[in-house]
């Protein structure tokens, strides 16, 4: 996006990729399906921006998410919207976003160098100058490529395996910006209980989600959720891990040493208090409801055993679990059960609790949390304000959002902005 609208804005263009094919990351994205971006209103979009919001209101004015489907259905990719307002390509192939690019790139002759990694960005700073300015790049082969202004759009150090290593946080740290320690963003969450991998497998749907960290609420969704043999995953555990470890060290200061970055495979973990999870298991009742239903479940069942009493109530793989953490023996009789345990087994299904022992690393990260920081950039232009010419867009700044196409809407705005400036 950032060479198309440089391009459109008169300038001779190279697009330099590291990868032997343009849009690697973005052929993985949305499952493959890519989801462009999200059809809601612009305080929609604002709202689900979870880092430096205010930073983005120039770039999303500028080129918001109906000027990205306008573009790309233009580009000859129709688009459909879904659940969430979430917009894909009719297709559901991420290659044809892909293609789309590709065309409007060659249409605009714009230079593209595959399989050419950047080691650093050159620049230098005029006898006088307040600040520095940049030359260009030099490559892996030792090649200088002049340029009046560069574009740096790397990404961040999630699914490494796609080129996002980290490559901008050290353009950045070169160049003498300040970079916000990375780390992992919409990923699956580490779970210490050790009932959590018996459930490996199972997907709880229309299920609601408290994240609490020392007695405060730092998140609440409805949605999906899926169990795994480290955890828990799906999408509304990736919206709450955004709002995981608020207090850790990662966050609390600037850094200009970077080696955290690359541990992609390490778990990030929090360092001060416990950070619970609290599964509500049948958010459309409220206890008083839901008391009412066991009671009526109870009264069918009267004459069995506990442990055989509960099929209407959760599938069945989860039903050994709950039994467990009632305190109820599985073989009491129904009808022996008292009005406190039903109370407290109420209680335990709308509020299953979890303690959080980390997140998972970058690997399984769809974003990076962290960046280079935009109090080192014009948010009107996306102009570093320590060297001249030097532009950032997308991932690699401090910037990032929830599931649903929000995050490449920050992608698009921002590479937009960068490159008509």
């Amino acid at each position: 996006m950032a060479a198309v609208a440089a391009a459109d804005s008169g300038g001779r263009v190279c697009l330099i990729e590291k990868n032997e094919k343009l849009g690697k990351k973005l052929f993985i994205t949305g499952k493959g399906r890519c989801n462009i971006t999200n059809a809601a209103d612009m305080d929609t979009l604002l709202e689900n921006v979870c880092v430096n919001r205010k930073f983005l209101y120039s770039a999303f004015y500028d080129f918001d998410n109906r000027a990205v489907m306008d573009f790309l259905e233009q580009a000859g990719c129709p688009l459909k919207t879904e659940r969430g307002e979430r917009v894909f390509p009719v297709s559901d192939h991420s290659s044809d976003v892909i293609a789309a690019f590709a065309r409007e790139l060659k249409k605009r002759n714009v230079r593209v160098l595959l399989n050419t990694e950047v080691k650093a960005l050159t620049v230098s700073r005029e006898d006088g100058a307040e600040k520095p300015r940049i030359t260009g790049v030099r490559l892996a082969d030792g090649t200088e490529l002049a340029a009046e202004k560069v574009i740096v759009c790397t990404g961040g150090v999630s699914y490494p395996s796609t080129g996002s290593t980290g490559d901008g946080y050290r353009f950045a740290e070169e160049t003498g910006h300040r970079v916000i320690p990375p780390r992992p963003a919409l990923v699956p969450l580490e779970i210490k209980e050790a009932w959590c991998a018996d459930l490996m497998g199972l997907s709880l749907k229309n299920v609601s989600v408290r994240m609490v960290h020392n007695k405060k609420e730092l998140y609440r969704g409805f949605g999906e959720m899926l169990f795994t043999h480290f955890g828990v995953s799906g999408p509304l555990i990736l919206s709450a891990s955004s709002f995981y470890a608020p207090q850790s060290a990662g966050e609390q200061g600037r850094t200009k040493n970077r080696k955290g970055a690359a541990a992609g495979k390490e778990a990030h973990r929090a360092d001060t208090g416990t950070t619970m999870l609290y599964i509500d298991l049948k958010p459309a009742l409220d206890e008083e409801q839901l008391d009412g239903r066991i009671l009526r479940d109870f009264e069918e069942n009267k004459n069995k055993q506990f442990k055989n009493s509960l099929n209407g109530l959760f599938p069945m793989k989860l039903i050994p679990v709950m039994i467990s953490l009632s305190g109820i023996h599985p073989d009491k009789k129904v009808n022996e059960i008292t009005r406190e345990e039903r109370r407290s087994f109420a209680g335990l299904i709308k509020s299953l609790p979890l303690t959080v022992a980390g997140t998972r690393g970058f690997a399984e990260a769809v974003i990076t949390r962290g960046g280079v920081s935009v109090q080192d950039v014009n948010p009107s232009t996306m102009e570093s304000k320590r060297t001249d010419g030097l532009f950032f867009a997308g991932e690699v700044l401090d910037l990032d959002a929830l599931t649903g196409g929000f995050n490449l809407q920050i992608a698009w705005s921002t590479g937009r902005l960068a490159g008509r400036a």
